[in-house]
């Protein structure tokens, strides 16, 4: 469900799978024990194979956003699909999390300290 790697200040975490109640846990666990484990400032989320996103998982996104940000970093997505998108632009999520095309976008976007929403 998580795969993880560090890019300078930057990690990037590839999720699979549906983002529901049934993992919200375990995954708002793995992305703090690696965001705790890791000297990183900013996150990436690549949400390419996530199928389905409900209100837990964008519980666990939302909690990553406020610990980066109270930190003085960035939370970015990429690889968003329909229904996913569906619920990040419903909730409000994409006005205040940024969303790139490509992981190289993202990781320049973050670095030079450009990424809004």
């Amino acid at each position: 469900m998580l795969d993880l790697e560090t890019l300078g200040e930057v990690l990037v975490a590839r999720l699979n799978g549906e983002l529901d109640l049934n993992n919200a846990v375990e995954l708002r666990r793995g992305l703090d024990r690696a965001l705790d484990g890791f000297t990183v400032r900013h996150l990436i989320l690549d949400l390419e194979k996530v199928s389905f996103m409900d209100s837990t998982g964008l519980g666990v996104l939302l909690g990553r956003y406020k610990r980066l940000a109270g930190t003085g970093g960035k939370l970015a997505v990429l690889g968003l699909q329909p229904p996913v998108r569906r619920v990040l632009d419903l909730s409000g999520v994409l006005r205040v999390v940024p969303e790139f095309s490509s992981l190289k976008q993202a990781v320049e976007a973050l670095k030079r300290g450009e990424a809004s929403a």
